[in-house]
């Protein structure tokens, strides 16, 4: 009788074991598969983001549901991809102004050299002096382009060449440059300027302070006298240029730092302009981790920069 129990008691545990097993196998290979296919999925997701990268394509963006180490790696291939495609819209845009501002000039110049080499017209001062000009501003073009670049270099490294410096020296022998043409133009010119020395990149300032003004004079219409202002403000310092110029629409005002931007292109062109140097002087200013912006009520603008002040 006990043994027929325990034989009975074994069968009903072998079977209990069987079953047990039979669900843990289940439940095992279920949890399997879908853990697998959870670290699988994204893999595969990236897989087929770069392949569409290598055939020259941006892939949407892989949507993140985690927050561990897959997910973080997910992320940051998401915001590499961005990083690509923004940049290589920037390169085809700058492509695409440089095609542009160099294709009118060089258009006058071909035109009339071709002229003049067929005997349709004769060469006289007024026209060499017309081509002499073309011919400036694209050189002019070309070294605002070099200045352009190297301060890109710099942006991802430190000044190394600072040295502290009287900035209100900077802003008056800067001003001195532009005396002749402020006199032949019959522009009256204030300065205030506050002595004061901060770290900075002489020849950048400099650099910064000869575009804002030759921006003021170039587009000058008024009159009323350029203001050139320096002051402290806690700890930065803080240089203006005041003057009255052509009306900046207030959609605009927000792009004139841009590259290559003009609000009239075919005006600026004749005058000379290149939409380079407001952008350069940004960089040069950015790279002193100060802030350039303009404030203006349409017809008259305040360039202004600023400098940290280090105790």
């Amino acid at each position: 009788m006990d043994v027929g129990r325990q034989d009975q008691f074994k069968s009903a545990l072998f079977e209990y074991l069987l079953s047990f097993s039979l669900f843990a196998v289940v439940v095992g290979s279920t949890l399997h598969f879908y853990l697998t296919n959870k670290l699988i999925r994204p893999l595969k997701e990236l897989i087929k983001s770069t392949q569409r990268m290598k055939e020259g394509f941006y892939p949407e963006p892989i949507q993140v549901h985690a927050s561990d180490e897959m997910g973080q790696l997910i992320d940051h291939f998401n915001q590499l991809v961005e990083q690509i495609k923004m940049n290589d819209q920037q390169r085809r845009r700058i492509v695409s102004d440089l095609s542009h501002e160099f294709r009118t000039p060089l258009s006058n110049l071909n035109g009339y050299l071709n002229a003049m080499k067929n005997g349709v017209i004769e060469g006289e001062s007024k026209l060499y002096e017309s081509l002499l000009n073309e011919s400036k501003r694209l050189t002019n073009l070309v070294e605002q382009m070099d200045q352009l670049k190297e301060w890109d270099v710099e942006s991802g490294k430190t000044l190394t060449e600072k040295e502290y410096t009287n900035i209100a020296i900077v802003v008056e022998q800067s001003l001195e440059m532009f005396r002749w043409l402020l006199n032949k133009q019959d522009i009256r010119c204030v300065i205030q300027a506050d002595s004061r020395y901060v770290e900075i990149n002489t020849f950048g300032i400099y650099q910064v302070i000869s575009n804002l003004m030759d921006n003021a004079i170039r587009y000058y219409k008024g009159k009323n006298p350029v203001t050139i202002k320096g002051e402290c403000l806690n700890h930065v310092y803080k240089v203006s240029i005041t003057g009255e110029g052509k009306h900046i629409p207030q959609s605009e005002q927000e792009k004139i730092f841009d590259r290559f931007y003009r609000i009239d292109n075919s005006r600026s062109r004749k005058q000379g302009g290149s939409g380079l140097g407001l952008a350069i002087s940004k960089e040069i200013i950015e790279r002193h981790n100060g802030k350039v912006d303009l404030i203006s009520d349409g017809d008259n603008h305040t360039f202004w920069f600023t400098i940290p002040i280090k105790k």
